[in-house]
């Protein structure tokens, strides 16, 4: 755990260098586990996604609860997905129309269908609260040597906060291997510098689901 006191901190104008775009799909079900086959599914139709530095996936993670549901937490196990999911890409500006063109194709990621319908686009948060679900780290890391690259890496990147955290740890199955993974809240961040993070995430393979930060509470 990293924890300092709180300061004042202010607002600004979000700019729109790197958006969220949110694609409407018609996809009912998605194994808990796709984030490897949904990114190759997108990297084959966009080749220029995994190699441009402000792009990235939101990997679909569904309502964690609802009517005394939970979410599945087994690879393998199946999302049902509802017709408010979307499929998320963050990307710059100038690759909108790019990533637009996944509108009307029909992925298939693990034997189940994705039909993308249209998008739109909508600017990053204006918080300074951010979370990441999955954070590549050494499967041989403990909790505090994770936190001391983690406050490493932000300080690298001159993102000034007050709070870290890492929580949950999980695996995410690719054909090398799987890649381990653990949570990261960051904190009490000025808005220009939670913007910075939002654009630039932090680790490797952003275009396969890591790395990459949203509002505590959001998708």
């Amino acid at each position: 755990m990293y924890w300092e006191e709180k300061t004042d901190e202010k607002q600004y104008i979000v700019p729109d260098d790197v958006v969220d775009l949110s694609f409407k799909i018609d996809c009912p079900t998605l194994p808990v586990d796709h984030a490897w086959p949904l990114s190759q599914a997108i990297i084959e139709r966009l080749p220029w996604f995994e190699s441009d530095a402000h792009s990235g996936l939101h990997i679909i993670h569904g309502a964690d609860s609802g009517n005394g549901w939970e979410r599945p937490q087994g690879s393998d196990d199946l999302l049902h997905l509802s017709r408010r999911t979307r499929l998320m890409l963050r990307v710059p500006k100038q690759r909108i129309a790019d990533a637009s063109t996944l509108s009307g194709i029909e992925l298939t990621i693990a034997g189940h269908t994705m039909i993308i319908g249209e998008a739109k686009s909508r600017k990053l948060a204006m918080t300074s609260i951010l979370y990441s679900r999955y954070v590549v780290c050494d499967a041989n890391w403990d909790e505090e040597r994770f936190m001391q690259w983690a406050v490493s890496e932000l300080k690298k990147k001159r993102i000034h906060f007050k709070k870290a955290l890492s929580g949950k740890t999980a695996e995410l199955a690719t054909p090398d291997g799987p890649l381990y993974t653990r949570t990261l809240m960051v904190a009490e961040m000025p808005i220009e510098d939670a913007v910075a993070l939002q654009e630039e995430g932090i680790g490797p393979y952003r275009a396969r689901g890591c790395g990459l930060f949203i509002p505590q509470k959001s998708f």
